[in-house]
């Protein structure tokens, strides 16, 4: 075994501090007024979905030794135009993602001091978090590395301390009405499954560091059902005592899960999870950072954006990338709140998940004796079960949120059509 290979357990603390973030602390809230207690089956309807499109993932990145993750496999399945588009939604899905963190960390900072609530203040913090980490970014400075694993533990232990102490002022009469209002109310379902989904996002990192794990025949399909399993133990359990402690007056709050444990825990319990929740957000926001422009620089090294996007200052930092990521991130920061935000970003995912779900009945056409570190049970049917329900959730996200999710891809046009004509400029020299 290679020294610098992940090890089992590693894999899981990176699946599950890839996973859980700012969603699970800011949208039961919102769930909640949506949907009711109901929201519990819609947390698990999402759990099976990940399961599923998780699998697709672990599949593919079997097959191949680059870590490009969905670009490779949609441009190895489906040729070099899906590739391309899939590569610059993936980038583009990133800095969404980004953006979504900044607005997150406003609004749950919104949550502990009343006064920082509105929409200009909103801006102005999220602005102060963009600009504050690109010029860490530009100096070269590699802060995510010492946080990580701070950051994995201020994830985990606000949510097993309320769990525990909240399970014991569970009131079962919180859980009616199942529905607000008494009755399901059409297409509340799947609004409330687009905006949770995005508590789940993440998932896929870890399908896409196969190439790094020791063993990953044995130990990927084993972490990933471990680690999705294990999220979602936590996420239901906590929305489940969150409910449970507050029935429909968590609709109200802005800082769902604090409220809740500061009425069985009081300052305490409050001030735990308020710590945990900007801990937590804060490392994603600086993670993101330094992510986010590393995958724009991906696309200009390929040769999918311009060659000066490539360009390094003295430090050896992309200032290119980062100036670009950091302005689109405050931009899309400006235009909704993070609920709004959090939906945009799942929309703009689905764009990896659909086209690699559908490169598995491919690749197995085309590559069928290909040695395969995980191979899906039960032939085509769980790939097809996860295109067909992510379409479906697809499909109750509202006109907007699927022209910012989605609409990068007709940026995209232009630019594919520049790389292939310089190629084949260069490949008629």
């Amino acid at each position: 075994m290679g020294t610098n290979k992940l090890g089992f357990w590693s894999i899981v603390l990176l699946g599950v501090n890839g996973i859980i973030g700012s969603g699970i602390f800011l949208l039961p809230n919102k769930a909640m007024a949506l949907i009711g207690p109901a929201s519990l089956l819609v947390m698990i309807f999402d759990m099976f979905l990940v399961l599923a499109i998780t699998f697709c993932f672990a599949e593919a990145s079997g097959l191949f030794k680059d870590n490009g993750g969905a670009y490779i496999y949609a441009k190895e399945a489906f040729g070099d135009f899906i590739g391309y588009e899939v590569g610059f939604l993936t980038y583009i899905t990133r800095v969404i993602a980004f953006s979504t963190m900044g607005v997150g960390f406003a609004t749950a900072l919104a949550g502990i001091a009343p006064s920082l609530s509105g929409d200009f203040m909103k801006n102005v913090i999220a602005t102060v978090i963009f600009c504050v980490l690109a010029a860490v970014n530009l100096f070269g400075v590699p802060l995510y590395k010492v946080v990580q694993n701070v950051a994995t533990v201020a994830k985990l232990v606000p949510f097993v301390l309320f769990i525990v102490v909240g399970i014991f002022f569970i009131e079962p009469s919180n859980f009616t009405p199942l529905f607000p209002g008494g009755e399901y109310t059409p297409g509340t379902f799947g609004a409330a499954a687009v905006m949770l989904f995005f508590a789940f996002t993440g998932f896929e990192s870890l399908a896409v560091a196969a190439a790094e794990m020791e063993n990953p025949q044995k130990n990927l399909p084993r972490a990933t059902l471990i680690t999705i399993f294990t999220v979602s133990a936590i996420y239901v359990l906590l929305l489940g005592v969150a409910i449970g402690i507050m029935g429909y007056e968590l609709a109200d709050t802005t800082a769902p899960v604090q409220e809740a444990f500061g009425r069985v825990a009081g300052s305490f319990g409050a001030a735990v999870i308020a710590a945990g929740t900007l801990i937590s957000i804060g490392s994603l926001c600086i993670s993101s950072s330094f992510v986010t422009p590393h995958s724009c620089l991906a696309l200009a090294e390929q040769g999918m954006l311009p060659a000066f996007v490539a360009k390094r200052n003295r430090y050896g930092a992309p200032y290119w990338s980062i100036i670009i990521s950091t302005v689109i991130a405050a931009l899309i920061a400006y235009t909704g709140s993070f609920t709004f935000l959090a939906s945009i970003s799942v929309v703009s995912r689905f764009s990896q998940y659909i086209p690699t779900c559908l490169s598995i009945p491919v690749f197995r056409k085309k590559m069928p004796d290909a040695p395969r570190a995980f191979r899906i049970p039960f032939g085509p049917v769980i790939p097809l079960i996860a295109t067909a329900v992510s379409i479906w959730l697809l499909a109750q996200a509202t006109l907007q949120q699927l022209a910012m999710g989605l609409g990068a891809a007709f940026v995209a046009l232009p630019f594919y059509y520049f790389v292939h004509k310089n190629k084949a400029k260069h490949a008629a020299e």
